[in-house]
């Protein structure tokens, strides 16, 4: 009988819907509970000894960082969404480095203080999406057939998603590449579903209390 399986969870942590789409894709079952990360209760640091999410409960055990995760995933359950070939699926390891430093760069965007340093982190954005343009194939996903690393940039996308209604920063202008893979991820259904329903309720909330230049063009 296979484990029993409980995601725990943070409702904005992109590394959370990482973990959800991996899920989702290979069609495991799972529960879901959610902390407050700004109130971790007892048990949770009990379970993340760095006090993050997301932690995937196996039973009664517990895993913790979202890489190990998926890495324990793909050698546990069927649907592989790494590739076969060891140097590709290297390369692909590599990438997902790559996507979690665009995500550090969108913390530094909405975390600036003032208008040159939001500048700064844009055109750093700029320029590595202008790499993954440059890297890009025919599409519809990164490299082939849907992989790990497209259940990385899904959760990267969705923060363009409300920057984009927020204002035109030009991040990602000029990119037709990256325009089809961010449309082809967002019609997926394992990342659709990664989310609740609230999130950018949610993450609207979250960055108008960042008090930072970005908050300025919300209120």
């Amino acid at each position: 009988m296979p484990p029993t399986l409980t995601l725990v969870s943070h409702h904005l942590c992109p590394y959370v819907q990482r973990a959800a789409i991996s899920l989702a894709e290979k069609s495991v079952p799972f529960d879901r509970v959610y902390v407050d990360l700004a109130d971790k209760p007892a048990w949770f640091l009990d379970l993340s000894p760095l006090g993050k999410t997301p932690v995937l409960k196996v039973d009664d055990r517990a895993i913790f960082e979202s890489a190990v995760i998926l890495e324990y995933l793909e050698e546990t359950r069927p649907h592989p969404l790494h590739p076969a070939d060891p140097l590709q699926r290297a390369e692909h390891r590599a990438w997902i480095e790559f996507g979690s430093a665009v995500l550090g760069d969108i913390a530094g965007l909405y975390s600036a203080k003032n208008e040159p340093a939001f500048a700064a982190k844009a055109e750093t954005l700029a320029a590595k999406f202008a790499r993954l343009e440059s890297h890009l194939g025919d599409g519809p996903w990164f490299d082939g057939d849907f992989s790990l690393v497209d259940t990385v940039f899904g959760p990267v996308f969705r923060y363009f998603d409300v920057f984009d209604r927020i204002g035109e920063f030009g991040i990602l202008a000029g990119k037709p590449k990256v325009a089809a893979w961010r449309k082809a991820l967002a019609a997926r259904p394992s990342i659709r579903h990664a989310i609740g329903a609230d999130y950018e309720a949610r993450l609207e909330s979250f960055l108008i209390q960042r008090n930072s230049h970005l908050s300025t063009f919300m209120h």
